[in-house]
């Protein structure tokens, strides 16, 4: 399981992307510094196509490290704001979660749906449905970067459902530019494309939003 993040471990993460390798300036370990506007303007655009698309494609809710809990257990135990009793079986009691979408409270694990900041529908559409049904599955369960899932109530999540920013974003406005920068990461981390009415969403969201350096780092 991932280590617990801190509400200024949230707040500084939201700067962080995952790029391409064909980023410039290049750090130790294969990091990059650039502006966010930048590496929106590194991603590959191009028609969007579902054809083909079916949710069991993209394996998820497993528990790759082996300890009990799966995927949804591991980021509703790391985002937890009270910490849930974990019994058998990862049964997760009590605790309590927030939900940046919509400035939401959670009182119960069964009230937060844990969702794909890139729905699995739409990575499909940008890329993965040329890709192994065990590279979908690491996308699908990525715990490795805590932007890719986040919890969040079901209301918010069944809104958002297979939607990209041109048509959807976070009724919470003080959260939509986290919600551009976390999309961007994970479209980057991933090489997946974007299309010409997304782009146009992303752009006007983040002209609204400070330009800072980020880090980048794609995925394995």
């Amino acid at each position: 399981m991932r280590a617990p993040r801190t509400a200024a471990a949230v707040l500084s993460v939201s700067a962080v992307l995952l790029a391409p390798a064909t980023a410039h300036a290049a750090g130790p370990g294969g990091r990059v510094a650039l502006p966010v506007r930048d590496a929106l303007a590194a991603l590959h655009v191009q028609a969007e196509d579902r054809a083909g698309y079916e949710r069991t494609k993209f394996r998820h809710w497993i528990d790759a490290d082996h300890d009990g809990c799966s995927t949804r257990a591991e980021v509703l135990l790391e985002e937890a704001v009270t910490t849930p009793e974990k019994g058998a079986g990862c049964k997760l009691t009590g605790g309590t979660w927030y939900s940046p979408y919509d400035d939401t409270y959670l009182d119960s694990a069964s009230a937060a749906d844990i969702d794909h900041m890139v729905p699995l529908a739409e990575a499909w559409d940008s890329g993965a449905s040329a890709w192994t049904a065990k590279r979908r599955e690491a996308y699908a369960n990525d715990v490795d970067d805590p932007r890719s899932l986040i919890a969040v109530s079901a209301r918010s999540n069944r809104s958002k459902a297979d939607q990209d920013p041109a048509t959807w974003q976070p009724p919470a406005t003080g959260y939509r530019c986290t919600y551009a920068v976390n999309w961007v990461t994970v479209k980057t981390r991933w090489s997946l494309t974007i299309d010409p009415a997304e782009k146009t969403a992303l752009i006007d969201i983040l002209s609204a939003c400070p330009n800072a350096p980020v880090e980048v780092i794609p995925a394995s």
